[in-house]
């Protein structure tokens, strides 16, 4: 039996059967370890919990869409690189996918030989180091500087600790600073799913970072309630 050495491990999630056995057969060819979601809940769990070194994500997916797949990773300190594929492929559709933190986008329909280049060109970027404005850290409101890899605000009165889930709002709410941002959109981007269980989860971890960000002397008010809407972080 060939035993089989696979250089890279790869995730694609793309609903079109056709073309994703066709993508999974065309990279294995070239040696690579795919694994295929179908439906955008699947795939972002499956890259939350395992390695990959590409991501590929089709932007129109049952459940959840890639754009929104991609930005949930990205709040969540996810690096991967990721490829986007679409048959959106307008200027103001790639600025959308690049914007929330993707690092490539193909539109449809593409010819393998460039995806396999453009694969393969954006993990040897990533191995060699490259970092992006997303792969933000740290940051600082006022007196305070929340160290997103460590999920510890550093403050006056010493270190606090921050779960995974407060650390992704915060990147949310800081990545669009300024903007109201909807609790549908929390909901989809930190929890993975809409459900209105977690309304009051919401509204606790704005009430704590009221208290760590907000309770020193002279401190600005930065997370604002935008009734009927959400949050907005200044």
């Amino acid at each position: 039996m060939k035993n089989t050495q696979y250089i890279y491990r790869l995730l694609i999630a793309e609903d079109e059967n056709s073309i994703a056995k066709t993508l999974k057969l065309n990279f294995e060819l070239e040696g690579f370890e795919v694994h295929v979601e179908s439906k955008g809940l699947a795939a972002l769990k499956n890259a939350q919990e395992k390695f990959y070194d590409l991501i590929i994500l089709d932007v129109m997916l049952p459940e959840m869409d890639g754009i929104s797949i991609c930005e949930s990773l990205r709040l969540g300190g996810n690096h991967t690189p990721v490829l986007f594929l679409s048959a959106k492929g307008t200027g103001k559709d790639k600025v959308e996918g690049l914007k929330v933190g993707g690092d490539d986008y193909l539109a449809k329909p593409f010819e393998w030989e460039e995806l396999l280049l453009r694969s393969k060109k954006l993990i040897v970027r990533k191995s060699d180091g490259h970092r992006t404005i997303e792969d933000l850290e740290k940051f600082s409101i006022g007196p305070c500087t929340i160290h997103f890899n460590k999920y510890e605000v550093e403050t006056p009165e010493g270190i606090l600790s921050i779960s995974k889930r407060e650390a992704m709002l915060l990147r949310l709410l800081i990545s669009k600073q300024g903007e109201a941002v909807s609790r549908e959109e929390i909901l989809e981007k930190v929890w993975g799913y809409d459900t209105v269980t977690h309304n009051r989860t919401i509204d606790n971890f704005i009430l704590n970072f009221r208290k760590i960000f907000e309770s020193h002397p002279n401190a600005d008010k930065r997370f604002l309630s935008i009734r009927g809407v959400g949050y907005k972080f200044l």
